[in-house]
């Protein structure tokens, strides 16, 4: 491996996914329900932006201006690439974080974010960023950081730490990585069909490997076979941010703040009685057996009082993004599959349901409920996916001309690749699932085809020149009949749900 790489998968591309953790609208309605100020941004950065999937859909689809880098030059070229194709003017580079940190050109910003990056660096690169942030991020600006944490690590690291070595000492480097992954899974397999007394102490291991090999190889290069990879817990993260004057603010997972989901009355009276808030989010932690923390901070935290955290929650604008009769009243926490109250949800969803924007005084003012209720329903709903916060409609109309050129690229893109499923909103700032097929039909619209069958038909006819056939459930869908018909199921399913959602979010 060469060594520009620093211990880093870089022979297998990263996936193109998307995270709206990143997006920094976010950040304001999770800063509301922990009672804290949310500064203005106007400046953000993204660290290890991989394909660059989320930073150009964030650039597009806001006012914010975008930086960013990744050391690997086909991941920032693809991301160079559709930064041009929506002139959002981010500036995205291929650079090492250090080459990066030493440029004297980046401005300070409002908001840094890091997905999927600080488990797997070193320490020396670690320093590096925490130095980035403590001169770059501003006063009152945002850290968003995601990490592989303890406890929840605890019992699979050592398979991890096994499998990782068979691919380095008995793995065949010629093949790539993609085989030596394959070929450590089947060892491990076979070492666990010997039934080790560490398989009995840990009977979840055998589940987990099952599930492993049935994930994306690009996933699981990244995540499992790098060099460097270290779960660490919350209290060393503190450790290791402290010089950046940075303080815990609250989860970015909307779900993790919702404690009647994730722990039980007992354990809520426990941790009442932690005064020191830092160590309480720890042992929070080992009760939900914490393995992945998505995490804000802020440096110089400011506390709202009661009556101007109320009065900027009621002005927050929300949008349904799912088709009412889909969405589900259950949510799921540390504690399991939770049910959701009628009585409290069906009002408001019923609100929501012909895709308006609204703020949440309104929604208090047509259902009659009372706030803390409301409030408690949008975080879980947001936190499940059906809603999303809205920016406002100064933001949405200068985003919409990016978030058009960059959407036409993409499904441009989606007549022969299923790699980006998402396309940008100008109405909530960021990225929205779209399908490819999904991105198909739309293509066909702006081409003047209007009817599902004109879609289906022109979905058929790519398939055709490309010599591809659908995959359905794991089987290929040979006969043209029965491809043109799943095409005109998926396409009638995007006119009758679909299209009137991707309207509401300025996407159609």
């Amino acid at each position: 491996m060469s060594n520009w790489t620093a211990g880093y998968v870089a022979d297998i591309a990263y996936t193109y996914g998307y995270y709206a953790e990143l997006n920094p609208h976010r950040v304001k309605m999770a800063f509301l329900s922990a009672g804290l100020a949310c500064p203005e941004i106007g400046t953000a950065c993204e660290l290890g932006f991989g394909q660059g999937v989320s930073a150009n859909l964030h650039a597009a689809a806001s006012t914010i201006q975008w930086y960013g880098t990744d050391f690997n030059p086909s991941q920032a070229s693809f991301a160079q690439e559709l930064a041009r194709a929506s002139h959002s003017e981010a500036r995205l580079f291929d650079e090492s974080f250090a080459d990066f940190a030493a440029r004297s050109d980046l401005p300070e910003f409002d908001f840094i974010g890091l997905h999927g990056i600080w488990s797997w660096i070193s320490d020396e690169n670690r320093a590096v960023i925490v130095e980035f942030i403590r001169r770059k991020l501003k006063v009152g600006g945002v850290l968003y950081i995601s990490y592989n944490t303890q406890p929840g690590w605890a019992n699979f690291a050592p398979m991890r730490h096994l499998m990782t070595q068979h691919a380095e000492v008995a793995g065949v480097e010629g093949n790539g990585i993609v085989s030596r992954i394959n070929g450590a899974l089947d060892f491990t397999e076979k070492l666990l069909a010997t039934e080790p007394l560490y398989a009995r102490a840990n009977p979840h291991v055998h589940e987990r490997i099952k599930k492993l090999k049935e994930q994306n190889r690009h996933y699981l290069a990244h995540e499992y076979f790098n060099r460097d990879w270290l779960p660490m817990h919350f209290s060393t993260m503190a450790e290791w941010l402290e010089p950046a004057k940075l303080s815990f603010a609250c989860s970015a997972h909307y779900l993790d703040q919702i404690d009647s989901i994730n722990l039980s009355n007992e354990q809520q009276q426990f941790l009442e009685n932690i005064p020191n808030p830092m160590f309480r989010e720890t042992v929070r932690d080992f009760m939900v057996n914490q393995q992945f923390r998505r995490d804000y901070w802020v440096r110089g935290p400011r506390k709202l009082g009661n009556i101007k955290q109320t009065e900027l929650l009621r002005q927050q604008r929300i949008i349904l993004i799912q088709h009412r009769p889909d969405v589900s009243l259950t949510a799921t926490g540390s504690l399991g599959e939770a049910n959701m109250q009628e009585a409290v949800y069906a009002p408001i969803l019923d609100t929501l349901a012909d895709h308006q924007i609204m703020t949440l005084g309104q929604i208090e003012q047509i259902t009659g409920q009372s706030f803390v209720k409301i409030l408690q329903a949008i975080y879980v709903l947001i936190g499940s996916g059906s809603l999303v916060t809205v920016q406002s409609d100064d933001e949405i109309a200068k985003a919409k001309p990016r978030c058009e050129q960059l959407n036409l690229h993409l499904c441009t893109q989606a007549r022969a690749s299923n790699e980006v499923s998402y396309l940008a909103s100008p109405v909530l700032g960021g990225g929205v699932p779209v399908g490819r097929f999904q991105q198909i039909f739309l293509l066909a619209r702006q081409e003047g085809k209007h009817q599902p069958e004109e879609w289906a038909q022109y979905a058929w006819q790519l398939l055709v020149r490309q010599e591809q056939r659908l995959l359905l459930e794991g089987k290929t869908i040979n006969s043209e009949e029965d491809n043109l018909n799943q095409l005109r199921k998926w396409a009638h399913t995007f006119a009758d749900k679909e299209l009137k959602i991707l309207k509401a979010l300025g996407v159609a």
